[in-house]
Parts: C-alpha cells; structure tokens; sequence
C-alpha cells in the first residue's frame, strides 16, 4: 500500500494527441511556419535533452548546479519549512536532488509536473528510492496550461514552484508574463519561486550551447519531425532538414529552427505543406536576460525577486521571488 514515503498515484492530465494536431497544423499555417517548443518533450525527446545538458558546449546545466550546490543552503532557509514543492517540467530532476538532500523531511510534498508520462514516472521512482520520506506526488501536464495540483499529504505552510533550468526563456516575454502570473496564482499569497534564469552574454557562448558538434541538438530538434511522422501520420524526410540556430539581437533570445534543404512537399495529418529551399520551421526561443530585466518582468507577475545567486563568470543565475502575503 502506498504511504507518505512512496510515490503516490500519478495524477494524469497529459495533453492529447489533438492537441498536438491541431498545435501543429496552426504553426505550419502560418508565413513562418513553427511548432511550440513543448512538443520536443516526448519520452524519446526528453532523453535528448538530458543527453544534451551533459554536452561541453552546454553550460546552463552544470554553471546552474555549480549555483545550487554553493548556495543550497540559503536557498533551502529562503523556501522555508512544510512547503510544497512543485517542479514545472521535472525531466529527470537532476538539480532537484541537491534541494532534496537539504531540505529532506522539511518538506511537505515534492509535486514534479511533466508532459512526458513515462520519464516522469522514471525520475520519481529514482527519487523515491533515494529519499523514502519524500512524499512524491507526480503530475503528467502540460504546465504552461491550467492543471490541479494534488492534495497534499502533509500539511503546507506554503507552495514554492521550482523552475530549474534556462526554461523561462523559452517563451517571448508577453508568454512569460503570462506563465509567470499563472505561477503566482498557483502558489498564492506568501508564495515563493525558485527559478533559473540565463543571462546574456558571449554571442557564440549563447548560440554554441544550441548547436554542439556531436549533433546531439540537431536529433533532438529532428525528433520533433520524427513524432510528427508517427503520431500525426506526417511525411517528413528527416534527411531533407538540418538544425539552425541563430542569435537574434532585436528579440534577446537564441532561435532554433529546422531548415528545409530542398524545395519540398510534406503532408501532416492530411494537409499538404510546401517548403521553398532554405524555408524553415521554428522550433524553438531561448531568451537571455539581464538581472535588471528579469526583475522588471517578475515585478509586472506579482512576484519580487528577493535573492540572486550567480557564477563567477555571470553565466547564469538562480533567484528566488516570493509573492506578498497579502496578494490575491
């Protein structure tokens, strides 16, 4: 029987296949075609990126942890005891595991949200088994859209969300204020966040990090073809695209595309698109920002940023942002 030191049932609320459809066949409807970056995350995806985060050219995973683990410490008093933990887009949990070897029994549940099924109930279960008196509650969601959190099996003096990770920067900043608002309405009145946050710096640092020379980045952008293929009975020569990356200054952010090298025709769910050579598909933003911008755009949320911890290059940063205790 599950108890408080197991992982407890997951509660599923995973987008559908239609979704997906009807995502895709908008994006491609559009002068430039594009695919919301959440729907790289499938299991096979997921695993991508992970593989992606141990690369050399990839510095946000290990600069982020360096972060953690000087300064878990302070980040661990700054959430507080009996809080609820809820990860957005958990993937393996890697950074996790340092909040959870501090923290431990202090806290209330740890809730990781995914929208892959089966790497969230893998990372889970690889945490359950380190730390038996962690509560686990796994939610499979599509966190950027309204989902229930589950009870807590403990109780919660407050939730604090936890969004690890370079992810914030995935979405233009009208998106962001959006996602980040949805955060603070989900945490509610004395609420917290801990939240990783690129920074701007080197151009070719930034645009390297995207394009490695293993070509790990490129299969895990080219499985975003191979899912449409096999779930929205898509045509797409995976051989007839190449992975794009390109800095653009106007918008701040790293952009990711899938370029067509020839002049093509593909069908995606019964609908016939063309692609002129050189024509691409928008897979994915990774805006940078600065400290000053990042908390102008937390304070337009509801939340303030109240610590920031950085590396000693200001690679990276982690900030933890609480909402007032007297928000509604």
């Amino acid at each position: 029987m599950p108890t408080s030191t197991s992982i407890h049932p997951v509660l599923d609320q995973a987008p559908t296949t239609e979704s997906f459809r009807k995502a895709t066949l908008r994006g491609l409807r559009k002068n430039q075609k594009r695919v919301p970056s959440k729907f790289l995350y499938d299991e096979r995806g997921s695993k991508l990126f992970d593989a992606i985060c141990e690369l050399d050219e990839y510095y946000p995973t290990r600069t982020e942890i360096g972060i953690m683990r000087e300064n878990v410490s302070a980040m661990a008093e700054a959430i507080g005891p009996a809080a609820r933990l809820v990860e957005y887009g958990s993937g393996s949990s890697l950074k996790t595991r340092i909040l959870l070897e501090r923290m431990g029994e202090d806290l209330a549940t740890y809730v990781p949200v995914d929208i892959s099924k089966r790497h969230l109930l893998e990372s889970a279960e690889a945490l359950a088994e380190d730390h038996p008196a962690v509560p686990i509650q796994p939610v499979c969601a599509d966190y950027t859209a309204s989902f229930e959190l589950p009870e807590s099996p403990r109780p919660a003096r407050r939730t604090v969300g936890y969004y690890p990770g370079s992810t914030i920067g995935n979405f233009p900043r009208a998106q962001a204020r959006a996602f980040l608002s949805q955060i603070a309405d989900t945490t509610g009145p004395d609420g917290g966040l801990l939240i990783g946050v690129d920074l701007k710096k080197d151009v070719d640092v930034m645009t390297t990090a995207y394009d490695d020379a293993e070509g790990v980045t490129a299969a895990f952008s080219k499985n975003l073809l191979r899912r449409m293929n096999q779930e929205l009975n898509a045509t797409f020569d995976l051989d007839a695209f190449e992975h794009q990356v390109r800095w653009n200054e106007a918008r701040g952010c790293v952009e990711s595309h899938l370029r067509s090298t020839i002049a093509q025709s593909v069908t995606v769910a019964g609908e016939s698109f063309a692609f002129e050579e050189g024509e691409t598909i928008h897979t994915e933003d990774s805006h940078k920002y600065t400290l000053e911008g990042f908390a102008s755009l937390a304070a337009e949320t509801g939340f303030e940023v109240e610590s920031v911890w950085t590396d000693d290059r200001s690679y990276f940063s982690v900030q933890y942002c609480t909402t007032s205790p007297d928000s509604a």
